[in-house]
C-alpha cells in the first residue's frame, strides 16, 4: 500500500476527534472499517501510532511526529490546489489574529506568513478568553487562540466555530534548590505552605480551577500573588525563592529555576483556534490550525521535562493495556 493524503486525513481525524468511533463517524466510515484502515497505515509505518486509553486513543510519540508532519503536508496540498490560474494578482486579505497568553503564537505566525504570504496579519494580545469570545462575536476579530479548562468549555454562538489544539497538563516552576527537586512529580499537596504566583481571572475559569485542585489536595494557598507580566521576571523571582508557580508545560526554565509535573496532573488547560465563520474560510481555518499544532510540536521538542513526562504517561498506558482489564 502507498501512502495516499487520504490515509493522512484519517491520523489528523482520529488524532483530533480522540476516538476511532467518533473519527469513524466523522468520515461516515464504520468503526471496523476505520480500525482496519489505521491497521493498515501502522503496518506501512512499522510502528504503532496510536495506543489506546479509557477515553478513546492517545497518540504514540511516533504517532506525534507523524501527525505534525502529515498536517504540514495536508496544508501544502490545500495550498497547491487554491493556486489561482493566470498571472492576476490579488491584494492581500487582512486577518485580525489575538491570542491569550500562549507560547505557540509566535511560532504559529511565522508559518502562517510563509505558507500564505496573501495574508496580511494584525496580532494582538488578549488574556482573557472570555474577552477573545466577546471581540469574536462582535466581528471585531477575525480568530483567536484562547482557553478554557474540563468542565468549563468555551461557550459561544454559533457564529463562532472553535477547534481545540492541545489538551495540556499544567506543570510547577520551583526554585532550583528547592526540597522538591529531586521528585519526578511533584504532589501539589507538598506545595501547601509555598506563597504563589498565579495569573489573573481569565474569563474561562482560572484561577478557580486551580483553587478546587488545592482544595482537593486539602489545602487552601498560604499566599498568593498576582502576576500578568514579563516571563524572565516571574522566572526570575521564583529562582530568588519568592514564590512558586503554575507554568505552561512547555515552559522553558532559565538557570535557577527547574518545571516539574505534578502528581496526578490535577490541572488541565485546552488551547483552542476560535474564528468566526463568516469572516474565515475552511482554507486559512486549516493553515491556522496545522501552523498552531506544528508550532505546539516545536516547544515540545525543546521540552525536555515534558518529553519526560510524556514518555512515562505513554509507557503506564501500554502497561495497562497489556495487563487488561
Amino acid at each position: 500500500m502507498d501512502l495516499e493524503l487520504r490515509h493522512l486525513r484519517t491520523l489528523c481525524a482520529i488524532a483530533d476527534a480522540g476516538s476511532l468511533g467518533r473519527a469513524a463517524a466523522l468520515l461516515k466510515y464504520s468503526q471496523p472499517a476505520m480500525s482496519t484502515q489505521l491497521r493498515r497505515i501502522e503496518r506501512l509505518f512499522g510502528e504503532d501510532l496510536f495506543v489506546r486509553t479509557a477515553s478513546g486513543v492517545e497518540p504514540t510519540r511516533y504517532g506525534l511526529e507523524v501527525l505534525t508532519q502529515a498536517r504540514d503536508i495536508l496544508a501544502r496540498a490545500d495550498a497547491i490546489r487554491r493556486r489561482p490560474a493566470g498571472d492576476g494578482v490579488k491584494a492581500p486579505r487582512v486577518l485580525r489574529l489575538a491570542a491569550t497568553n500562549s507560547p505557540v503564537l509566535s511560532g504559529m505566525v511565522v508559518r502562517i506568513r510563509s505558507r500564505r504570504p496573501d495574508l496580511t496579519l494584525t496580532v494582538s494580545s488578549v488574556y482573557p478568553s472570555s474577552e477573545i469570545v466577546e471581540h469574536l462575536e462582535k466581528g471585531e476579530l477575525d480568530a483567536a487562540i484562547a482557553a478554557d479548562y474540563p468542565g468549563m468549555e468555551l461557550r459561544h454562538s454559533a457564529a463562532v466555530a472553535h477547534r481545540e489544539i492541545v489538551n495540556e497538563p499544567a506543570f510547577v516552576a520551583l526554585p532550583a534548590g528547592h526540597r522538591l527537586k529531586h521528585r519526578l512529580e511533584v504532589p501539589l499537596a507538598e506545595l501547601a505552605d509555598e506563597a504563589w504566583f498565579l495569573t489573573p481571572d481569565d474569563g474561562a475559569g482560572w484561577p478557580g480551577v486551580f483553587y478546587a485542585a488545592c482544595a482537593a489536595a486539602g489545602f487552601t494557598p498560604a499566599a498568593v500573588h498576582e502576576y500578568l507580566g514579563d516571563r524572565l521576571q516571574l522566572q526570575d523571582m521564583i529562582a530568588e525563592g519568592l514564590g512558586v508557580s503554575i507554568v505552561q508545560a512547555t515552559t522553558r526554565p532559565n538557570q535557577g529555576v527547574i518545571v516539574k509535573p505534578l502528581a496526578g496532573t490535577p490541572l488541565w488547560t485546552r488551547y483552542l483556534l476560535a474564528w468566526r465563520r463568516d469572516q474565515v474560510t475552511e482554507d486559512i481555518t486549516e493553515t491556522l490550525f496545522s501552523s498552531a499544532h506544528a508550532s505546539y510540536r516545536d516547544l515540545i521538542t525543546r521540552s525536555a521535562h515534558f518529553q519526560a513526562w510524556a514518555a512515562q504517561t505513554i509507557h503506564l498506558l501500554n502497561l495497562r493495556r497489556e495487563s487488561g482489564p
